[in-house]
């Protein structure tokens, strides 16, 4: 990354964002191993929003393709996916994440318990960071945000099928796939009760 990205010279500062924040995450997942047994998430992913998607956004935004539209207007450039085994564990990694010293929620949208008319089901956050470093504001301690999603492997697996429904660029009956993309989702919702239901009996045993 130089000087021109579009996140200027605090692209230097994103990757130990990004680490500092995931690093909180593992930890918590690695203390609930040790103290418990058993982990409370299956995959943590994360990345830096590539520069050109990123300018690619504020251009469909209408706003300024610069760093403060990109590390300020927008909360996005840092984004984490959680994903768990188990409905209960979104919500014992968002007790988690609130508790983490330097981070705030600022956003948060649970779309876990109030799905998306299509089936989406997901928990949304907006975490504000605070860093010891400049931020596109010029403050120190600077403030990044990051995005988090929250799902279970069923989740993830039906919103991987519909990202990509979303970007084929010829289907043939559109309408058809949409409902029975949804009638999946809602099966998967109900398998996800039900595994949690038999996890719930089985450590209460």
């Amino acid at each position: 990354m130089t000087e021109e990205s579009i996140y200027g010279k605090y692209a230097a500062y994103l990757p130990r964002v990004m680490e500092d924040i995931a690093g909180k995450i593992k930890e918590y997942n690695e203390e609930a191993k040790r103290d418990h047994g058993h982990t409370i998430y299956e995959h943590l992913i994360y990345r830096i929003k590539s520069e050109e998607s990123m300018a690619e956004k504020c251009e469909r935004r209408g706003i300024e393709k610069n760093p403060y539209s990109a590390l300020f207007t927008l909360h996005d450039a840092i984004g984490i996916r959680i994903v768990t085994g188990f409905v209960d564990d979104i919500y014992a990694n968002i007790r988690h994440i609130k508790s983490i010293s330097n981070c705030s929620v600022v956003e948060e949208k649970d779309y876990v318990k109030n799905s998306k008319p299509n089936g989406y089901r997901s928990y949304h956050m907006i975490l504000e960071i605070t860093e010891p470093f400049e931020d596109v504001t010029g403050k120190i301690p600077g403030h990044y945000f990051a995005e988090v999603q929250l799902r279970t492997i069923a989740m993830d697996s039906w919103a991987s099928l519909e990202h990509e429904m979303k970007y084929k660029q010829e289907i043939s009956d559109q309408k058809m796939l949409v409902a029975e993309l949804k009638r999946c989702a809602d099966e998967l919702a109900s398998c996800d009760i039900s595994m949690q239901t038999i996890r719930d009996i089985i450590r209460n045993g």
